[in-house]
């Protein structure tokens, strides 16, 4: 059997698809630029401007696929039209194919400015951060001698020691950093292991009490009042973090929806575009005469 399917035809009526949509949206562009009235703040609102251009995409997008299936169609140079319609089904195939990469290219060629455009602010940046941190550095170097680098790091180093290694010693007598050190790590492992011995409750009690002036009771009390707060805050980001997320798996199925609807009613748009565009078959007797 003889090949029916005319790949000239299929794509000319892509091109002519995709241009007359690009074309009637360059048109509401500017009617829609004509509704904005700054002088008499008589501009519509952001949700009517929304709704308008979305549905002026919809209605030039189904037009150009129309145009495009009937040239396809007439250019294909059938006479059946079950072939005709599958020829506007290829042309809109075809024509979303085109349209997707250059939406896509554009999209390309947007992030590829925008990350140029952001090295350079970054590498200006970091020049400048750079002289800046040199002349700093100089300035540093000319104040601060050796001597009181290592005697200010030394002090440091003791502080560090000193909080280290008073473990298991009576709160009173134990320094702040002492203590803040000691609350630390009992904190640390509430966090880790989940829970604490009733001696370590004692011991990290103690420690708040002696670092906050209060009594022994209130520091329990405080240290149940923080665990229940923060509790609540996990919770609370908890259930933020799948409220979030359903809220984006909702927005990606009804985006989903929204685009296949595209496509199908772009599919209708073309069988019946190409169904007009097929030309008739010649009579019989207008043929023999």
């Amino acid at each position: 059997m003889l090949s029916r399917v005319s790949w000239g035809a299929v794509f000319a009526g892509a091109v002519i698809a995709v241009v007359v949509g690009a074309g009637l949206n360059i048109l509401g562009a500017g009617l829609g630029a004509n509704l904005v009235d700054a002088t008499a703040r008589d501009t519509p609102s952001a949700s009517s401007f929304g709704i308008g251009a979305g549905i002026w995409m919809l209605v030039s997008h189904l037009i150009g696929l129309a145009f495009g299936a009937y040239a396809a169609a007439r250019l294909s140079g059938t006479a059946d039209r079950t072939d005709g319609m599958l020829h506007g089904l290829a042309m809109w195939a075809t024509a979303v194919l085109v349209a997707g990469f250059l939406v896509g290219s554009a999209a390309g060629s947007v992030v590829s400015t925008a990350a140029s455009g952001i090295t350079g602010m970054i590498g200006s940046t970091a020049q400048g951060l750079g002289n800046l941190a040199g002349a700093a550095a100089g300035e540093a170097a000319d104040r601060t001698d050796t001597g009181t680098i290592q005697s200010l790091t030394q002090s440091a180093v003791d502080r560090a020691r000193d909080a280290l290694t008073a473990s298991n010693a009576d709160p009173a007598a134990m320094t702040s950093d002492q203590r803040k050190a000691e609350i630390g790590r009992l904190i640390g492992r509430r966090i880790t292991d989940g829970n604490l011995s009733q001696q370590d409750q004692d011991r990290l009690a103690a420690l708040v009490a002696a670092e906050s002036g209060m009594s022994p009771d209130e520091a329990r009390a405080r240290i149940g009042q923080v665990e229940q707060q923060a509790q609540q805050a996990v919770q609370q980001a908890e259930q933020q973090a799948r409220e979030a997320a359903d809220a984006a798996a909702t927005a990606a199925a009804t985006a989903a929806y929204w685009i296949f609807a595209l496509l199908v009613l772009g599919a209708i748009a073309a069988v019946l575009g190409a169904r007009a565009g097929t030309r008739r078959a010649l009579a019989p007797d207008y043929v023999a005469r």
